[in-house]
């Protein structure tokens, strides 16, 4: 790279940046839909949903915005104007988080510390930055305004600072503390200011760059918080072939009750689509099934209308597309439920009306007429030929979910973490998402489904096992050694909701686990999760007694509440009435410990 700069040549670098297809996908959507076309280089940059969205750091999807630290920092600084998202993106780097810039300018842009300029003469450069130097173009107006430089001076001690030569550094130290003598400030100034400048290398940004990636950063939010559905709908087809990232996307819309919906052959595009309030599966999306089959399916259904039923599919589409292996991947799937057919019955006898249709296909294009001439046409248009009868049994809603995870690679109409996320808080201090902020050794808990649960054994014999657990937005492998898997083996199975402590491992730059323990929690999806307190004698006063019944009645709630009353002998345990049902969300937790010790809550 110096070699190319030495000769005079200059280097460029081109990023492809997936958004910039997101935000063309979420435009082309809604014109489909609306026949508008928004004119995303020319939106306000005031906008009061955009900027809604993003000081309650709601930015999943957003360009540069949507890890956990950065949505929790934007919360901080909770920006009001354009320039804010600029020093978002130039201050979340390892550089200035070092240095605790990031904190420092959110806590002086809300007031939570005074903004202080070193020098009267710098408000006007350090003004829009709260007093604070971030940009590189900063500090070359700096330079000119108290060391006298020109502009080209200026740049020579941006390329100083920004290659930490030492040498060049120290002759640029004593040119700027002359200069600032020069221009009337002192050396004794210069040096202090210099001292400023000279760290600032580690974590100076250029400004152009930051408005940049502001700008496509602003963008994405202003789809998101004017146009959701459709910008949700774009980010799901751009990572259609990425399982991590569309669980995330697919949580998202969840989070913002927006249904999504499974894959229908009467209404599904090739991609995700926005059909009234709901996001629609794309027919590609689906395992096993090609794009040109897709194309074929599309073509029928806008040449002779909707299909009637699983018979007129059959009937009209391009022999083709009636590959057996795909039609069985479409209706585990979901996409000829609006027909009326249940999944269970088309796997049971998809494959003989398929071979019934094509050969009624052959027959017709030979030209060759049954005993009563052609088939009769029924008033909905379909052909009736001895159709076989579709059963109409259905599998159980645990089969249906696994077929949808199987076809589309997450769970789409429901979720077996559906109703159990708020118990499951209770157990654990990470969701997997916050995982890949961790460091390697990290001790964490975390909670989800099990999955692809792969049981072996060692070279010494030992059992061990390794699985995917998952939750509503993301996935983690977990490793289960032979130590670990004696005590806690038996309550691994397939579906099993569990919470798991181990250890990260972040050595092939994915977080795993290595499990430590395993627990099963009591997860009473309908009725909440039960609330054991410990309670020592002494704390059984008339003052105390009257407290926890009044923190218990102001958390009403489906959880029962069991006392452990614990005795020097033994332990007592006593379930309290329906009258002390509560909610163990929203603090109740905390008031607990205030009131009868850190440890009460078992």
């Amino acid at each position: 790279m110096h070699g190319v700069e030495e000769l005079g040549l200059l280097k460029m670098d081109f990023l492809g940046l997936r958004n910039l297809d997101v935000m063309e996908i979420t435009r082309d959507l809604l014109e489909q839909r609306t026949g508008v076309r928004p004119d995303i280089d020319n939106i306000p940059l005031d906008d009061p949903k955009t900027f809604d969205l993003l000081r309650k750091g709601d930015t999943i999807g957003v360009f540069q915005l949507e890890g956990g630290p950065m949505r929790a920092l934007i919360r901080s600084l909770a920006p009001s104007m354009f320039e804010d998202i600029c020093a978002l993106v130039a201050l979340y780097r390892p550089g200035p988080m070092g240095a605790n810039m990031h904190t420092a300018y959110a806590d002086r842009k809300n007031g939570r510390k005074p903004v202080e300029f070193d020098h009267a003469d710098l408000e006007e450069i350090l003004s829009p930055t709260y007093g604070l130097m971030i940009y590189q173009e900063q500090l070359m107006r700096v330079s000119q305004r108290l060391a006298g430089y020109s502009l080209a001076e200026a740049d020579n001690l941006r390329k100083a600072t920004g290659k930490k030569d030492r040498e060049l550094i120290a002759k640029e130290r004593a040119k700027f503390v002359d200069g600032c003598e020069t221009q009337g400030y002192g050396r004794e100034f210069g040096e202090r200011m210099f001292d400023i400048i000279e760290p600032f290398a580690d974590y100076s940004f250029n400004k152009s760059h930051s408005v940049g990636y502001g700008f496509v950063a602003y963008q994405t939010a202003f789809l998101k918080a004017n146009y959701t559905n459709e910008y949700l709908a774009a980010l799901l087809t751009t990572v259609k072939g990425d399982k991590d990232k569309s669980a995330i996307y697919l949580n998202e819309c969840r989070q913002l009750k927006i249904p999504v919906l499974v894959p229908d052959v009467n209404h599904s595009s090739m991609d995700f689509s926005v059909s009234d309030d709901s996001i629609r599966f794309g027919l590609s999306a689906v395992r096993n099934v090609g794009e040109g089959v897709v194309g074929l399916i599309i073509e029928a259904r806008e040449v002779g209308g909707d299909f009637v039923d699983f018979y007129d599919f059959c009937e009209r589409v391009d022999p083709s597309a009636l590959n057996k292996r795909t039609i069985e991947s479409l209706a585990k799937a979901g996409a000829f439920d609006a027909l009326g057919h249940s999944r269970q019955g088309l796997g049971l006898v998809s494959d003989q009306i398929i071979d019934q249709a094509v050969i009624r296909r052959k027959e017709r294009d030979a030209g060759i007429m049954s005993l009563f001439g052609d088939s009769v046409v029924e008033s909905d248009g379909s052909s009736d030929f001895n159709r076989m009868p579709i059963p109409e049994g259905e599998y159980s809603k645990t089969q249906l979910l696994a077929f949808e995870k199987e076809m589309l690679g997450l769970y789409v109409s429901d979720h077996p973490l559906m109703g159990a996320q708020s118990a499951l808080s209770r157990f654990t201090d990470s969701t997997l998402s916050e995982l890949k902020e961790g460091r390697e050794g990290d001790m964490r808990t975390v909670g989800g489904v099990v999955t692809a649960l792969n049981r072996k054994h060692t070279k010494r014999g030992d059992l061990m096992a390794t699985f995917v657990l998952e939750d509503l937005a993301s996935a983690v492998e977990v490793f289960v050694f032979p130590k670990t898997m004696a005590q806690h083996g038996s309550l691994l199975e397939e579906d099993a909701i569990i919470c798991v402590k181990g250890r990260l491992d972040m050595r092939e730059d994915q977080a795993k686990i290595i499990a430590m323990e395993i627990m099963r929690p009591e997860l009473m999806i309908d009725g909440g999760p039960p609330l054991r307190i410990k309670i020592k004698p002494h704390q059984l006063d008339e003052v105390k007694s009257r407290m926890l019944t009044e923190i218990l009645n102001q958390h009403p709630g489906e959880s029962p509440v069991f006392l452990h009353l614990d005795q020097p002998s033994k332990t007592t345990v006593m379930r309290l009435g329906d009258e002390f049902l509560v909610d163990a969300r929203n603090g109740l937790f905390a008031e607990l410990r205030v009131l009868l010790g850190a440890d009460c809550i078992i």
